[in-house]
């Protein structure tokens, strides 16, 4: 599973995320001797032979250190060296890949596995329902819609965006009366998007697209038009080029986009990194959110019912996290983290807006909330040990009822509008397919809407929950999923899943692969480490900056505790994460290189020391600090970061680092620097490759065909290097 939440946006309100540096370089680089790596393919030893990769001279200057940094040339995306060096890597790593005797019938069971109908829950706008739907292998899903009582229609079809499916749709919304529609796309998977506008009944373009839009909502005022968010198109690559100046524009229907007015963030004096604007339901207040990282935002309102009303101040600093939920009239509903760290709701008036005027609505509690609101309810849905609990309140703050779930598993956020006397939910884990049910708001009662198509029996699996011990004491909940009957002898092929950053929650939810994964005699495990939101912000703190080395222990602790319980083995074990959790496995991998015969980095941030500098990556420093921040910060980063720590004459386990061309979120330069490391560095007969997908980016709008590959070559290839040698059929 590659978590595709990872280092992003902050939460924006209703949308949704100095030391100097020199550095010089030689125009005379080196080029590192070509490295080998063996692997046992049908009983034989065949030799992998790396690509060139040439290394500069390249050196950074940080307080009293010089740091050196070959491979620099690799972080200019627009070259054709760079160009060049991907083409090479990924013939060996392909070239490898398809030795393994097992690849295709990996791929061919994913493929069956993933063909089943997969629809979404239905959603009105206008006098049409909506809904998403797959046929089973479409590249992504299409929109359909339908009037009570009439044949379901398609509305938009992403797969006919482009011809290979790497045109995927994003943000899809409607003006107020749903007659007007505006959606985002997304090409080769950047984040970079374009929205298009067009009449809904029709469904034909009404105006020039909007381009040029990244890290954006986009919401209606009335039938008017809308706001969104967007950069300047920075200078140089717009793949890799830093950005971190948000704005946030107010669209009007028929003008040019060039006449967008700017709302929020037209100035240089204070710049924020994230900035968000939405409209209430009730089209009264315009919510703006800025953000100058990944956590924490200042707040503000403006009164669109008074013409040129001014921007009011909710908050003025970035201390917490804190975003306006509903509002009846002007009183307002705030949820908050602000001296609550799990979170609690609020209410005050919209002309006295400020904290010292909030009354507890929801008050914090020991779990931590994310509420809800629909058919003129509210819904607390907490997280107790990562599992989820959902208590309905009225209007007035009086406890309905707790809902009851279908099991321990995660429920989605159960929502719609206040006139919605049906809304809807879906509920999952690690071993049951998400089923969505329709929850009638008066009655407080669940039924099935639709079950899924998925052909697996999660009877023959089970899916329990253990605490184990961090290196520190700290108690930490990890689940553990597999076949029923399993023996505890060690030899189970294990996956061990992280992330651990950002506030981030890992909570029970089914995925093919990882049923696919079991279905082999594979076990799943996923610890809930310190730097998610599972336990509040105190969780989170305590895996940030200096409290970093926390999670990485706590991922380390994870696979002793499975080790010692003879779940697997280090022969049998491998690590596996995406973005900040790539930058876990990496570091992990560095730090213990005997404890897992397999690390999977995906899209991984593997160089802390130059992160900052490209895309939107300087808005992480909340979790990881930067290089320039503190001479303490500086080394307490190079001590863990990945791309410093690799060291000639460690075997470290196969690897396969995988990444996209595209991604502008974590730019591929971090791995392509880390996989250079590691073949110029690497002891022993473990191969180190890298998987190079193009015209993709961080992981959303993947399409599907190029998810199932994926998937068939990473399970092979730790599969293949654990020594296994045939699958069952």
């Amino acid at each position: 599973m590659l978590n595709t939440t990872s280092p992003t946006l902050p939460k924006l309100g209703l949308i949704v995320l100095a030391a100097v540096l020199s550095s010089c370089s030689n125009d005379t680089p080196e080029t590192a001797k070509p490295a080998t790596a063996t692997s046992v393919i049908d009983n034989q030893i065949s030799p992998v032979s790396y690509p060139e990769t040439k290394k500069g001279n390249v050196v950074d200057q940080y307080f009293d250190s010089k740091v050196a940094d070959p491979y620099r040339w690799l972080e200019d995306d627009r070259s054709l060296e760079t160009g060049e060096w991907v083409k090479a890597q990924n013939k060996v790593t392909f070239d490898y890949l398809s030795k393994i005797p097992y690849r295709s019938q990996l791929k061919k069971r994913l493929e069956t596995l993933w063909n089943y109908e997969k629809i979404g829950s239905p959603f009105k706008e206008g006098k049409y329902t909506y809904f998403y739907k797959n046929n089973g292998l479409q590249n992504q899903y299409v929109v359909y819609r339908q009037q009570e009582g009439g044949e379901a229609e398609v509305f938009l079809d992403p797969n006919t965006f482009s011809e290979d499916g790497t045109t995927s749709l994003g943000q899809l919304s409607f003006s107020k009366d749903g007659t007007i529609a505006a959606y985002a796309i997304s090409e080769g998977g950047s984040d970079w998007r374009k929205i298009i506008i067009i009449d809904a009944e029709t469904k034909k373009v009404i105006e020039e697209p909007l381009v040029d839009i990244k890290f954006s909502g986009i919401s209606w005022k009335g039938n008017e038009g809308f706001y969104y968010s967007s950069y300047d198109k920075p200078e140089g690559s717009e793949l890799s080029a830093k950005t971190d100046q948000h704005k946030l524009y107010y669209h009007r229907l028929g003008q040019p986009q060039k006449q967008d007015a700017v709302i929020f963030g037209a100035t240089d004096a204070q710049k924020r990194r994230y900035v968000g604007g939405s409209v209430t339901e009730d089209d009264k207040y315009l919510l703006i959110s800025a953000s100058v990282s990944t956590s924490g935002n200042e707040l503000y309102i403006q009164d669109l019912s008074t013409p040129n009303a001014p921007l009011v101040t909710i908050m003025d600093n970035t201390d917490s996290d804190t975003y306006v939920l509903e509002n009846v009239g002007t009183k307002l509903y705030l949820v908050t983290n602000l001296n609550a760290p799990n979170q609690k709701i609020v209410t005050a008036d919209a002309h006295k807006p400020t904290p010292e005027n909030w009354v507890d609505f929801i008050p914090e509690t020991e779990n931590v909330l994310r509420p809800s609101t629909g058919g003129g309810y509210f819904f607390a849905r907490y997280m107790v040990d990562a599992i989820s609990k959902i208590i309905q309140y009225n209007y007035q703050g009086k406890m309905i009822r707790e809902v009851s779930l279908p099991g321990a598993g995660t429920a989605s956020a159960i929502g719609g509008k206040k006139e919605d006397k049906n809304l809807y939910y879906s509920f999952t884990n690690y071993k049951t397919p998400s089923t969505i049910y329709s929850f009638n708001v008066d009655q407080g009662k669940s039924t099935i809407y639709r079950k899924s198509g998925a052909q697996f029996n999660s009877d023959d699996y089970v899916s329990e929950q253990v605490f184990y011990q961090s290196k520190d004491g700290t108690k930490i909940p990890m689940m553990i999923t597999h076949k029923k009957g399993i023996k505890l002898n060690g030899k189970n092929p294990t996956i061990l899943y992280g992330y651990g950053g950002f506030n981030v929650s890992l909570t029970p939810s089914f995925s093919i692969p990882n049923a696919v994964w079991m279905e082999q005699g594979g076990v799943y495990a996923v610890p809930n480490l310190r730097g998610g939101g599972e336990y509040g912000k105190k969780w989170h703190n305590a895996g940030t900056q200096l409290n970093k080395q926390n999670v990485f222990d706590d991922f380390i602790s994870a696979a002793e505790y499975l080790i010692d319980k003879k779940y697997t083995s280090s022969k049998f074990l491998a690590i596996r994460g995406g973005s900040n959790g790539g930058l876990l496995v990496g570091a992990v991998m560095t730090q213990r290189p005997d404890l897992m015969r397999v690390a999977l980095p995906a899209v991984g941030v593997l160089d802390m020391l130059r992160y900052h500098t490209f895309t939107a990556g300087a808005g992480w420093a909340y979790d990881y600090g930067t290089a320039e921040q503190s001479k303490e910060m500086f080394n307490y980063l190079l001590q863990y970061s990945p791309l410093h720590n690799v060291k000639k004459g460690v075997q470290y386990p196969a690897t396969l680092v995988t990444t996209g061309d595209h991604d502008d979120r974590v730019v591929p330069a971090h791995s392509f620097k880390f996989a250079a490391e590691l073949q110029a560095k690497q002891t022993g007969n473990a191969p180190t490759l890298i998987r190079i997908e193009t015209n993709a980016g961080h992981g959303a709008g993947t399409p599907i065909s190029k998810t199932i590959e994926q998937y068939s070559d990473i399970f092979g290839f730790t599969l293949f290097n654990m020594g296994i040698e045939s699958l069952p059929q």
